[in-house]
This record gives structure tokens, C-alpha cells and sequence, in this order.
């Protein structure tokens, strides 16, 4: 892909808009209308959203579409995603993806695949994966941790009281699976995500903490849930700064490093976490 002239300097939103529409990438940050998509793309991380942007799960809270078909898999999407890692200069990638139950493989292959081609482009780009369930494929989810990420994200996003409002389709259970499974290949931080304001208790978040650290979980993200759209559903409860404080020191107490706040997100300064956690050692082995 030839290289687009900046517009701007690297942390300006429309700069780096202008340069993902040249290469015909989606990100999450847009997709999802992320409210720190801005603050992300000026501390050079990005989250990048392969394999369409029509999803076929109907989770409730979140904005992006399901009511078209999804599209055929891009064979040349890998390739221009690790031009535009390039051209813009990232030093920490982000790709996650639609969830993509008519695929065999859950898209794994694609994911594996958008490592690769950064690995060979931008050997010193650190790659973090936020990969769905991947219908609970275990061999499918070793074709991405084969292809050697730093980091392997799986969002819990919510407690399990909640998984049939929240997201229909999903399994509490199989998604533990999913982060069991990634720590046990070693090599890698293993993260998870969790959203607030959508009924749950407090004491049920802690709870999910426990879980996810006796899974191998060693990061988790909790943010407050914000409604992106009309039709979704709609927030429940606003939690407080002391609450989330509260979330940190129960991380800490048993384990877990906890990054939680109003805004935080899955993503959300993921390549200070990254750094800080190598620092104290906090990768599994």
C-alpha cells in the first residue's frame, strides 16, 4: 500500500481517521463509539476491528451493527493492517474483532494471520488480541496463541446473573475457558474486561475477580457502562470513584491488576499496562 501523507501531527483524531479510511480499516474506537478513541490514537495505540463490522451476536450493549449479513472474510486485510501499524507509527496494536459464528474457525485464522503480517512489517510492534469467544474452540483460540501475541484479552464484560440480557449467545463459563486456556499456553498477559451500570452488585464484580484470577487471569479493565445508542440497554446505575477504588485494592488483594475508572475501557493505555506489568514480572509462564 503506498504511504499516505500525514494530514497532521500523529495525535490528531481526523490525521489518523484520514489514514485507516485510505486502507479501508475499521477500529473498534469508531465502531463502538468509544469515548476515548482521541486519547488512545494520541498515545500511539489503536484498536483495530477485522472481519467486518456486522457482528452475529445481539449483545445488548453494544453499538454495533447485526442486522445485515456479515461480509465474506478479506484476504487483504492482514496486509494493510500492518501498513497502516506502520504508517502510523504504532508501538502497541490492538485488534479484536466482530464475533463471527458462521466462520469455522470463529475467525481465528484472520486474527493469526493480522500477527503475522505486524510481526514481519513492525518486529517491534507488541500485538494484544481481544478475541471473542471463538464458539468456545479451543483449537481455533491455539491458532491465534500460536501465532505469539503479548497479550490475550477476552472480555467477561459482565456477571453471570446477567449473560442472557447482556449477551445473548454467550457463556459465562466458555468464556472462562477461553482465559484458562490462554494462560496456560504461557508467554503472554492475559487480560479481561468488565463493564458496570447494567444491574449488577458489587459483591458480584468481586466475585467475577476471583473467578478470573483462579482462571489465570492476571489484568483486568472495568469501566462504566455508558448506553451508545438508543435501543440499547440503558444504564442501570453510575458507579462511584470510590467504588472503583474499591475494585483496585480487591485486584490487589487477591492478585489481579485492576484498571478501573469511569472511562476505562478494554483497551484503555494498554501499552502502559503491557509495560508495567513486564516490568513486575506479571506475564504468564
Amino acid at each position: 500500500m503506498p504511504k499516505a501523507r500525514a494530514t497532521g501531527r500523529l495525535s490528531d483524531r481526523h490525521a489518523v481517521k484520514v489514514r485507516l479510511r485510505r486502507a479501508s480499516l475499521n477500529t473498534v474506537c469508531e465502531e463502538a463509539r468509544c469515548p476515548n478513541m482521541s486519547e488512545c490514537f494520541k498515545s500511539h495505540t489503536a484498536t483495530f476491528l477485522i472481519l467486518g463490522e456486522v457482528c452475529t451476536r445481539r449483545c445488548r450493549f453494544c453499538a454495533i451493527q447485526k442486522d445485515r449479513e456479515a461480509t465474506e472474510v478479506d484476504p487483504g486485510e492482514p496486509g494493510r493492517l500492518a501498513a497502516a501499524v506502520s504508517e502510523l507509527e504504532l508501538a502497541h496494536a490492538v485488534i479484536t474483532s466482530v464475533t463471527r459464528d458462521d466462520l469455522p474457525d470463529g475467525g481465528a485464522g484472520q486474527f493469526a494471520d493480522c500477527i503475522a503480517e505486524i510481526k514481519k512489517l513492525c518486529p517491534q510492534v507488541t500485538v494484544e488480541v481481544l478475541v471473542p469467544d471463538l464458539g468456545g474452540d479451543l483449537e481455533s483460540l491455539q491458532v491465534v496463541l500460536d501465532a505469539g501475541p503479548q497479550v490475550l484479552n477476552h472480555n467477561l464484560e459482565t456477571v453471570p446473573r446477567l449473560y442472557s440480557r447482556v449477551r445473548p449467545g454467550a457463556d459465562y463459563e466458555r468464556s472462562l475457558k477461553i482465559i484458562s486456556r490462554a494462560a496456560r499456553h504461557g508467554g503472554l498477559l492475559v487480560k479481561s474486561g468488565l463493564m458496570v451500570g447494567l444491574g449488577e452488585t458489587d459483591r458480584e464484580i468481586v466475585q467475577v475477580l476471583v473467578e478470573l484470577e483462579r482462571a489465570g487471569c492476571q489484568v483486568v479493565t472495568i469501566g462504566q457502562y455508558l448506553q451508545p445508542r438508543p435501543g440499547c440497554l440503558p444504564v442501570e446505575r453510575e458507579v462511584t470513584a470510590e467504588q472503583f477504588a474499591g475494585f483496585d485494592r480487591e485486584g490487589e488483594r487477591i492478585g489481579l491488576t485492576v484498571v478501573s475508572g469511569s472511562l476505562v475501557r478494554s483497551s484503555y493505555h494498554a501499552r502502559e499496562v503491557l509495560a508495567d506489568c513486564l516490568k513486575s514480572g506479571a506475564r504468564s509462564e
